[in-house]
């Protein structure tokens, strides 16, 4: 993978980060990674902003532009739209909501089936995390407290959940089903509403 993929990649599932911070997880020098950002500007996939720290010059973080998000695939999402305006005049919202349900039980018993030999929430997870990473949400998984957050930095089918709300719902309820009542799934962000990716809360009910 090429310096430049490697630093979109790190901006995406990361957020907004310095020069020093890539340089130190590229093994790169600070000066190297400062001209490879600064061409990426010049691209027009990354901008900055100057972050006020207690003691000496700004910090110089750097995000990326609505064009570097575009690098990232969101699986043919122009074909996706199509097809989801072509079952709405064909079929109404009601055949739209019965392909989003096959969608969902078809996703909901390949997951089952991947996590049937997980003795706990934590392996289930995990295996849930692999599935969504292959499937190119950028997934992870962390800890927080008696929290699990399940982060996924990037949505695939962005484009056409925009048009199609109810695709992002489907996708939290095949979590919650999948893990059953005994625990409770939140979604805390969302990348359709303006937030850089979607995290879900997952936590044992009391």
């Amino acid at each position: 993978m090429k310096t430049v993929e490697k630093i979109l990649n790190i901006i995406k599932r990361e957020g907004s980060v310095s020069a020093r911070a890539l340089a130190d997880e590229l093994g790169l020098t600070t000066m190297g990674v400062r001209q490879h950002l600064q061409a990426m500007e010049d691209d027009g996939l990354l901008s900055f902003s100057d972050v006020r720290v207690k003691v000496g010059r700004p910090t110089r973080h750097w995000a990326l532009t609505t064009e570097g998000h575009k690098q990232f695939a969101d699986s043919h999402g122009d074909l996706a739209v199509a097809l989801i305006d072509s079952i709405k005049n064909v079929f109404g919202h009601q055949g739209l909501e019965q392909v989003i349900r096959q969608r969902e039980e078809n996703t909901l018993a390949q997951y089952r089936d991947a996590i049937k030999d997980c003795l706990n929430l934590q392996a289930k997870l995990e295996t849930l995390t692999y599935l969504r990473e292959s499937e190119g949400y950028m997934a992870e998984l962390t800890k927080d407290g008696d929290s699990f957050l399940l982060i996924e930095n990037h949505c695939p089918i962005c484009h056409a959940a925009e048009q199609c709300p109810a695709l992002c719902q489907s996708e939290k309820n095949i979590f919650q089903t999948l893990l059953s009542d005994d625990y409770q799934v939140v979604r805390e962000e969302h990348i359709i509403k303006g937030q850089r990716r979607c995290t879900y809360r997952v936590t044992a009910q009391p």
